[in-house]
């Protein structure tokens, strides 16, 4: 038996969704998605800047690693809600679930503005910040690989590619307006009001955010690939969770491997830009003697290189569409093998070294960003769809990617060695070009378990009367 995905023959009924309710979708994920990883943009920009002597003010040099290591909790608890959250959006729905961890992320992060610091409350408030971060992971477990499934299976297949960079444009947005709001607060605000309030403001600032995404999530219906699956087989909402488990392993090892190669690639490029450079820039740097930078000037580089990465993400993901995945996943892949090292030593440069180096890490981001949410969720049939991508996607990222900032900043201060960064790039860049050597090439296909999907704006338009008044004309679901 194969243990590849059985994709559906082309021919056959076509599933026609109206446009409006699949740019919809591709709102209501990216709006909720900016929400969720907004905090993550905080948390990253502030874990150097204010978090370390906030609530790790006595522990010296080691304040940032312990400071990483609490943004790394997050990933411990991640695969438990992709374990939860996944199998349980395979049996009610999608919406319910995305809605549900969009407010479970705001309560989260709203709570951490709130945190009382280590001057007030002693080891009780690192173990606060802990315990928050566990439940946003908890929360991220289900949010993204929700998201992918939404996005992925109200997209038509001709343009799969270019809605599910759309998603993607929410994450950026969301690490955007982290560190922009933050640098803006660094570069205004006293250092002692900083460190005594100001770091509360953007953490309070999530709520708007929150309400928006789970206004729009709750006003959608749920997939057509998932509403096709309940009216073939409707026993499959009480499918019991070993099942899925058993289909996903005995049925779709292959596709699950391929996935979690590409989602470390992509990952450890994701966390090593946006969560450590802030980090190194700001903090290693100087602490080895080395030019780094300070906090608004590190703030305003990597809002720069984020504008330029929502400028051609979406070009990008349109790309993938007409001329397929694998090549722009190839292609980003050696590219972040042959740049990775280059790129981690241009940040000892000066201001334009490291912003060089910050392009070219956002250059490979982009590549796997704008290609992967509609990539990954091809790999898998509809009925384990959130489930597969919620169990593969989180162990990859929680034991590979999000960690990559801890164990960095940990190898950099037990040897000294400022190219430990550049060392996960190329690592991470290989295991990329692994999993492009076996991914299927799924651009313009039906996913599997669904009908081809196609959207009222690739419709032929209707004949006209002699006055010009449109005519009714059925579509042919036999094409």
């Amino acid at each position: 038996m194969s243990d590849g995905p059985r994709r559906p023959r082309r021919r056959g009924p076509v599933a026609v969704e109206e446009e409006r309710t699949v740019r919809r979708a591709a709102a209501a994920a990216s709006v909720g998605n900016v929400a969720e990883w907004y905090d993550f943009g905080l948390f990253s920009f502030l874990s150097a800047v204010v978090l370390n002597r906030v609530f790790f003010p006595e522990a010296g040099e080691w304040s940032l690693v312990l400071t990483l290591a609490t943004f790394a909790a997050a990933f411990v608890v991640r695969p438990l809600g992709g374990f939860v959250f996944g199998p349980l959006g395979d049996r009610i729905g999608r919406t319910r679930v995305l809605a549900f961890t969009v407010l479970l992320m705001t309560v989260a992060t709203l709570a951490l503005g709130f945190v009382p610091s280590y001057e007030t409350a002693g080891i009780v408030a690192p173990l606060l910040v802990l315990l928050i971060r566990m439940l946003q992971g908890f929360s991220a477990g289900g949010e993204y690989t929700g998201a992918l499934t939404l996005v992925s299976e109200y997209a038509p297949d001709r343009r799969r590619g270019f809605f599910g960079s759309w998603l993607e444009f929410g994450t950026i947005t969301g690490y955007t307006l982290g560190a922009g709001v933050c640098g803006v607060l660094v570069a205004v605000l006293p250092e002692q009001d900083l460190l005594a309030w100001g770091w509360r403001i953007p953490f309070l600032l999530a709520l708007p955010l929150g309400v928006a995404g789970i206004y729009l999530r709750m006003r959608l219906e749920d997939t057509p690939a998932f509403r096709q699956l309940m009216e073939r087989s409707p026993a499959l909402a009480t499918m019991p969770y070993r099942r899925a488990m058993q289909i996903l392993v005995r049925r779709y090892r292959t596709p699950a491997l391929v996935a979690a190669a590409l989602v470390v690639a992509w990952n450890v490029t994701n966390y090593v830009l946006t969560n450590y450079m802030p980090t190194y820039l700001t903090g290693t740097l100087p602490r080895h003697g080395q030019h780094g930078a300070s906090g608004a000037a590190t703030g305003a580089m990597l809002v720069a290189v984020m504008l330029v990465m929502l400028c051609v993400i979406t070009a990008v993901g349109r790309l993938s569409d007409r001329v397929g995945r694998k090549p722009v996943l190839m292609v980003t892949s050696l590219t972040l093998v042959a740049v990775g090292l280059p790129a981690v030593r241009l940040m000892r440069d000066g201001m334009i070294g490291q912003f060089v180096g910050l392009l070219l890490m956002a250059t490979v981001l982009v590549g796997f960003a704008a290609v992967l949410p509609s990539t990954l969720p091809a790999q898998f049939p509809t009925m384990v769809r959130y489930g597969g991508l919620g169990v593969v996607f989180n162990l990859s990222v929680s034991l590979f990617a999000g960690t990559a900032p801890t164990l960095i900043e940990t190898a950099v201060t037990a040897t000294g060695n400022l190219d430990w960064p550049g060392y996960f790039l190329v690592a991470a860049g290989l295991v990329g070009v692994v999993g492009v050597v076996f991914l299927p090439e799924t651009a313009g296909r039906p996913l599997a378990g669904a009908a081809p999907l196609t959207s009222s704006a690739d419709l032929p338009p209707p004949p006209l009367s002699p006055e010009g008044v449109p005519l009714e004309q059925p579509y042919d679901h036999t094409r």
